[in-house]
């Protein structure tokens, strides 16, 4: 039987290799397999913060903390036990006529209690419990509200970066074309040497604004990663997202508004106006007598009635609260409550302040980036390329150049540091409004 002969396998940049077809195929599956494993697709916001909310420890310990305060509800609406006692006495320890009979005359006695708390004790501490999670909740909230800006920041900083790394990149080709033709113009004898080396050695300048971008990427990758909780190599972590602006701002008013319904740290304040008022209710409860009731029953086998050797009795045990009355804790609980009406009107004037604040920093980076986009942008460019031109064909100075190159590039860097200023902005306007997006 004859089998198949082999086929010619040729790998890029390798000599031809005669290598069987199965074998081919699979070394070709492997390598895109590999290459496919080592790419990860780029991340969005939305992708970068659901990672961040699921495993970021310092945001899971929080939660955790509200789990732990959900469970102090049940702890609060316990009853008290019942309490049981066995009482023996009586016991013969000698003998009697020479006969010891020990249990004979022995009097036992079991007997029962139980405290009966008043006022709704149980169910105020149940309110208490439960206004006291709702609290937690709201401050875990505002936790992940902060934290997510600054993920957000980190992310910002990651496109920044990427945008200007891909800026220096560009003027670097681009210059590289201004050295192609200015060494064509010296051989020409049209360029001067010092000219040609003044031309090449500016390249240093391109080559370090390279680097530092790349610096300042991986930076913000490794800090974005830290934030996640995610191992994956910088090489291999990328985010993808606009980096641009919105003429969109609404007034003022429409901030105030929805921050005033969604701050976490500001339903926190009105929550513990809410648990202050119950704990003060708690307390003038507290001042309330508590009766104890207790049940027994009695065997005297030694009792000189005969009606009487099995009895049960009941009483009723009441404290006298002539000297505590709880008045200490009904004064601190009522004190408590002005102090958090006062905490949640310094909370509401801090929501106020933040979104002015933010607001007033959005609207400026706006207005700085419109006539960027709308001319500056624009003329730097036109600027450049009409010198370029001009000196390609001997009608401007090397000077007018190397000037018009470096007024383009700092006009670029000073857009991409204004747009970074905008989103970072936006962000802390998302933080001051505590909402997931602005309204």
């Amino acid at each position: 039987m004859r089998t198949k002969p082999c086929t010619a396998f040729y790998a890029p940049g390798r000599l031809m290799a005669w290598i069987p077809r199965h074998r081919a195929c699979g070394l070709w599956l492997g390598l895109v397999i590999a290459q496919a494993s080592s790419a990860q697709q780029a991340l969005t916001w939305e992708q970068v913060k659901a990672k961040f909310e699921a495993s970021n420890p310092a945001l899971k310990a929080d939660a955790d903390n509200v789990a732990e305060m959900k469970a102090e509800e049940t702890t609060a609406f316990l009853r008290p036990n019942p309490q049981f006692s066995l009482l023996a006495d009586g016991t013969q320890i000698a003998p009697h006529d020479g006969i010891w009979t020990p249990f004979r005359g022995t009097y036992e006695q079991p007997s029962f209690s139980y405290l009966h708390e008043r006022d709704h004790k149980r169910e105020l501490r149940l309110e208490s419990a439960q206004e006291g999670t709702r609290i937690t909740q709201s401050e875990h909230e505002d936790l992940d509200r902060n934290m997510v800006f600054a993920l957000r920041t980190a992310f910002v900083a990651t496109l920044e970066a990427k945008f200007v790394l891909d800026l220096a990149k560009a003027d670097l080709d681009y210059y590289d074309q201004i050295i192609d033709i200015s060494r064509n113009r010296f051989k020409a004898g049209d360029l001067a040497q010092i000219d040609l080396d003044r031309i090449e050695l500016e390249r240093v300048q391109y080559e370090s604004e390279i680097e530092t971008a790349i610096v300042d990427l991986r930076t913000a990758k490794i800090q974005l990663l830290q934030m996640m909780d995610d191992r994956t190599p910088v090489d291999q972590f990328d985010v993808t997202g606009p980096f641009d602006f919105s003429n969109d701002l609404k007034p003022l008013d429409t901030y105030r508004d929805a921050a005033l319904a969604a701050r976490p740290d500001l339903q926190a304040a009105l929550q513990a106006i809410q648990q202050s008022d119950t704990n003060h209710k708690l307390a003038v409860s507290n001042g309330s007598t508590d009766p104890t009731f207790a049940a027994w029953y009695t065997y005297n086998s030694s009792n000189n009635n005969p009606n009487g050797i099995q009895t049960l009795g009941v009483s009723v045990s009441v404290p006298l609260r002539i000297f505590d009355r709880n008045q200490g804790e009904k004064a601190r609980t009522l004190i408590d409550i002005d102090r958090a009406q006062q905490a949640s009107e310094a909370t509401r004037a801090q929501v106020f302040s933040d979104v002015d604040s933010a607001y007033e920093q959005v609207r400026s980076s706006i207005a700085l980036l419109k006539p960027y986009k709308e001319k500056y942008n624009d003329q730097a460019l036109r600027v450049r390329d009409t010198v370029t031109f001009a000196y390609e064909h001997g009608g401007a100075s090397l000077m007018d150049f190397l000037n018009a190159q470096s007024d383009y590039r700092q006009v670029q860097l000073a857009y991409a540091q204004l747009l970074g200023a905008y989103l970072t902005a936006e962000g802390q306007l998302t933080l001051a409004v505590g909402a997931g997006a602005l309204p």
